[in-house]
Formats: structure tokens, sequence, C-alpha cells
């Protein structure tokens, strides 16, 4: 290679090597430039964050304290209520709830499920028993086998809660001069499988508004007044876990049940310094002639779908003690467990369920 030729090479290698070092010193000095005028920029705001920070380090430490109390105040409630719960359960006696409340309860919807099991378990504890239900050959009999079983007195009532304005006045009259201790709202409709709105028979949904809403309403309004006279009584109004979590295909029996379940904890706050125990029932599935027709997996008692025999022993139990309660242990932790899930996952899991129920039961018509 020519001596000049070497000597151009050399020279182009020197230009590129310093470029490449211009470069690099001009790209360092636009970082330092940059780093320098983000300090000046941000700097003085990070020190004013700090020095609020630290300026309200003490509220800080208030609100943490006050949620940390709060936290202990929930479980402290939580631990008062169970074992309030284990001493009504261990010392509850046979003449506790009519020295307490009466001597009568009524009990609406009460031939068959939850309603039955309740009139038999308050007559077991000594309290007399009024029935109130559409067949009469069904009160008869069940009548018959309280009053002959447990040794309480019985009486029934025939009405139809689906023709509420008719008979409310009968009832009215029925329990003019009887000391209601306690009222069972238990009467209630639902759909005979998960369905749409639209798919709802217009009758079926005025069924539903007219025992669920109407009708319970009203028996309140009938026994209220004279248990505020006396300074005593109890309610026990049968709502639903549909009222407490979203139930698509469901949606007019879960907003029946919402509204009896938001009554019961309102009503509660208006006549508890007047004496009376106002309580909301909110329990999930419980194997009865009601749903038992929707699914197989329903024909049967099991740890989760407990009968109405048990849970109506839990649930009279729970009188006086809670305003809001699923009635049942197994139930409770279901209720639990359902309240720590996103909202998202309990829709989409309900949806599967009731989808699942629903396709099952069409096809088998």
């Amino acid at each position: 290679m020519e001596p000049h030729t070497r000597s151009t090479s050399a020279q182009k290698l020197r230009h590129m090597t310093d470029t490449a070092n211009g470069r690099r010193n001009y790209c360092s000095n636009t970082v330092m430039e940059l780093m320098a005028s983000m300090n000046r920029d941000f700097l003085p705001l990070y020190e004013d964050f700090l020095q609020t920070y630290y300026s309200h380090l003490e509220l800080l430490a208030l609100v943490g304290a006050l949620y940390i109390a709060f936290k202990g105040f929930s479980l402290l409630h939580g631990c008062y209520t169970l074992i309030s719960l284990l001493i009504n359960w261990c010392l509850l006696k046979k003449s506790t709830l009519t020295r307490r409340y009466g001597e009568w309860a009524v009990v609406t919807g009460a031939t068959d499920g939850i309603g039955k099991a309740y009139a038999e378990e308050l007559a077991s504890l000594g309290m007399n028993i009024i029935l109130i239900s559409r067949n009469r050959e069904k009160l008869q009999n069940v009548s018959d086998s309280i009053a002959k079983t447990y040794g309480v007195k019985t009486r029934f009532i025939q009405a139809d809660f689906n023709r509420c304005q008719e008979f409310i006045h009968v009832i009215k009259d029925a329990l003019k001069d009887v000391d209601v201790g306690i009222l069972v709202n238990n009467a209630g409709v639902c759909y005979e499988y998960p369905q749409y709105v639209t798919e709802v028979p217009e009758d079926k949904m005025w069924e539903i508004i007219n025992v669920n809403v109407a009708a319970a309403t009203m028996m309140i309004h009938v026994v209220l007044p004279d248990m505020v006279q006396r300074k005593r009584g109890a309610i026990i109004n049968i709502s639903s876990a549909s009222s407490a979590f979203l139930c698509p295909l469901f949606a007019i029996y879960g907003a029946s049940k919402s509204f009896l379940d938001y009554l019961s904890q309102a009503l509660h706050q208006e006549y508890a310094s007047k004496g009376i125990f106002i309580q909301s029932m909110i329990p999930f599935f419980v194997t009865t002639n009601l749903i038992k027709p929707m699914s197989k997996h329903f024909q049967t008692a099991s740890l989760l779908l407990p009968d109405a025999k048990g849970l109506a022993y839990q649930a009279v139990r729970t009188i006086g003690v809670t305003c809001r309660t699923t009635g049942n242990w197994a139930h409770s932790i279901q209720y639990y467990f359902a309240s720590c899930l996103p909202k998202w996952a309990w829709i989409c899991t309900v949806t599967l369920m009731f989808s699942t129920i629903r396709r099952q039961y069409l096809a088998r018509r």
C-alpha cells in the first residue's frame, strides 16, 4: 500500500473517531443538562412533598390508628355475637321466648318448608302457634300435628296473600285480641326455574310483588302497633341471600327480597329502642318444595344445603341476638366467601350456575 494511501486512511479513521467522541460528548452533555434541569424542576417538588408528608405524619398516623381501631372493634363485635349465639344456643329454655316476647307466634306460609319448620321449632319452645296459608286442608293437618306433638295451642287463618287487600282485614280482625310475640314473615313466591325478565309471565310478576312485598309489609303493619304498646315483640322476615348479592336470572325475585331486607334493617333501627326486635333472615339455598323441582342437586340436604328443619333449629336461636343473619353456620361460611369475591367473579359464577340449572330444567320439560 502506498504511503499516501495509508496516511489518508489514518486521517479518515482519526476523523471518524473524533466525530464519534464528539457525538458521545454531546450526548453526555445533553444528558447532564437534562438531569440538571430535572433536578432544578423536580427537586423542589420532591422537597415540598417530603415537607408535606412530614407535616401531616401525625394525621396519617391518626388515620391508621382509627382504621386499626375499626377493624379491632369489628373483630370484637363478631366475637361478642358468636359468644352470644353460643350462650343463647345452650341456655335457650322452653319458656324463654314466651317470657321475652309473648305467648303467640304467627307464621305465614306455614304449611310447608321453612314456615312449617319455624312453626314446629317455636312450638317446641312452648309458644302457641297461629298458622296462615291458603290451603285449608293443609292448615288443619299441620295445626293438629303441632298441637298433638308439642302440647301447645294452635289456630289457623286461611288467606291467599296474592289477594292481600281482600284478606288483610280478616287477618287483622283474627289477631285483634291476641298477644302476638313473634311474627315470622315467611310466605314467598319464586320462579319455577331461572328465567330472563322477559320470560316471566305477568301473573307471576304480580304474585311475587303481592306476596313477597305487599303482604309481608302489611303483616308487619298489622302486628307492630300492639307490640309497640306492649314494648316487646320480634318480627322475623325471611328474605334471601339474593338480597345481598346480585343474582342474574332471578332479578325480580331478588329485588323483592332486597326490599324485605332493607325494610327489616330500617325498621330495626326505628323500633329497637321501643323493645321490638326485627330480624332479616338471608339464607342461601334450602331443600324445600320451592326449589327442589329446579335441579336434581336440590333434592337432598347436604353440608352446604340444609333442610328446613336444620335451618329453623339454628335460626330460632339467633332471635334477639343478631338483626341480620343467614340463620345457619354453613350459610354464614358461604356468605363470607361470597363477600370476599370480586363482583365480576361472583356474577360470572352465579350466571354460569343458574344458566346450567335453566338448561337442565328446560331439557327435562
